[in-house]
């Protein structure tokens, strides 16, 4: 190739050219996953270099979009970044502009088991300091964001369910660096359980990556929820996602609406629960009015015996009784059958000759009346002897 006809540049033009083709074959925004190096700020910029391990480009977060970004990565922290190309023709230096940072799945994991290992350590997260859930609470608090499907699906839940329970509704933020806003609504709502009558707290967040819910595994947050005022529910993200909080909360709920359901009991089953018992007390009082009716019963038979009545039947009887042997035992019985009574003057009964002697006056008893005799002779009647 002859030399006057390859292109001539400038520096300038050179790098311009650069520039025009970089501009009209490159995508104006991309996703760069990477891992962030010497991450420094300057002027209020976040410099950084992302790495891949076998490659590198430098990167900046203008000041301007710094203020606006809920993650700010730290050394050694895996991203992903929403950024476009800078290209500076005066240099010819390259950068890649972050439009938003997110934290990759490697480092959500990495700060998960970070303090996972450290608050297992300290005795934090312990199944034994799980707090048995209210069987009928009056009142909870539901923290979530507002709107979102996730909170229509736990009142609709609450209201099918049951409807006697007041959900009090808390707005937080959900998404990105938050803990300090979800910290201190924590707090104040700590501070006035007992005025509101709470009787749990229900943390939740509908759907979202692993990456989303970074937030619930923050250490200062897991702290608070672990020795708050009142048993604590989770239904955060989806059933396989596991978070810090969800180890220290008293009960782990796969999503926002199992964790209502975990709370809150079954109108229906409440309802047939109800009907067995009234069945049964129903039974038990109706066996128990049997048994104080044949008590009473047996209580007034015992009293009509013991009655005045009754008593002087009994004691005619006894006399009827009485009066029949007397009139079996009456001398006059045997007087009518052909016997007499002897007595004597006095009216001592004679009963055998050893009580008279000749010249005795006597009075025979008979029964159609008496007789005056004397003892004229006495005549022992002769021995008997026994063979």
């Amino acid at each position: 190739m002859s030399v006057d006809r390859l292109p001539t540049y400038s520096v300038a033009e050179l790098n311009t050219a650069i520039g025009s083709l970089l501009e009209r074959g490159f995508a104006p925004r991309f996703l760069l996953e990477a891992t962030v190096s010497r991450p420094q700020l300057k002027k209020g910029h976040l410099w950084l270099t992302l790495t891949d391990g076998s490659a590198s480009i430098s990167g900046v977060v203008w000041a301007s979009k710094l203020a606006q970004l809920s993650y700010q990565p730290k050394d050694g922290d895996g991203v992903t970044v929403v950024g476009k190309l800078n290209f500076w023709a005066a240099r010819a230096s390259l950068t890649v502009q972050a439009l938003d940072i997110r934290p990759s799945l490697s480092t959500v994991l990495r700060d998960f088991e970070r303090v996972r290992q450290l608050l297992e350590q300290e005795g934090v997260i312990d199944p034994s300091h799980q707090r048995a859930l209210p069987r009928q609470p009056a009142s909870i608090a539901v923290l979530t964001s507002v709107p979102s499907s996730a909170l229509a699906d736990m009142l609709r839940t609450a209201a099918e369910r049951w409807p006697m329970t007041q959900l009090i509704v808390v707005p937080i933020p959900v998404q990105g660096s938050v803990a300090p806003t979800i910290i201190s609504t924590l707090e104040a709502l700590a501070e006035r359980t007992d005025e509101l009558g709470l009787d749990a707290l229900v943390l939740a967040r509908g759907g979202g990556s692993r990456e989303d819910l970074a937030v619930f595994d923050n250490e200062a947050l897991c702290r608070l929820l672990a020795n708050y005022p009142i048993p604590v529910v989770t239904g955060l993200g989806h059933e396989d996602d596991l978070t810090v909080a969800e180890l220290v909360a008293d009960h782990r709920a796969a999503t926002p609406t199992a964790a209502i359901v975990a709370l809150l009991p079954d109108r229906e089953a409440e309802c047939q629960g109800l009907a067995q018992r009234q069945s049964r007390l129903k039974d038990a009082l109706l066996g128990r009015i049997l048994r104080e009716r044949q008590r009473l019963q047996d209580r007034d038979a015992a009293l009509q015996q013991q009655s005045l009545l009754e008593k002087i039947k009994r004691q005619r009887q006894a006399l009827a009784q009485r009066h029949q042997l007397l009139k079996a035992l009456s001398p006059e019985r045997w007087l009518q059958r052909g016997l007499a009574l002897i007595s004597n003057t006095a009216g001592d009964p004679i009963s055998d000759l050893e009580s008279v002697k000749i010249g005795d006056q006597l009075n025979i008893r008979m029964s159609n009346g008496s007789l005056e005799a004397r003892v004229d002779q006495i005549q022992p009647s002769a021995p008997t002897t026994s063979s």
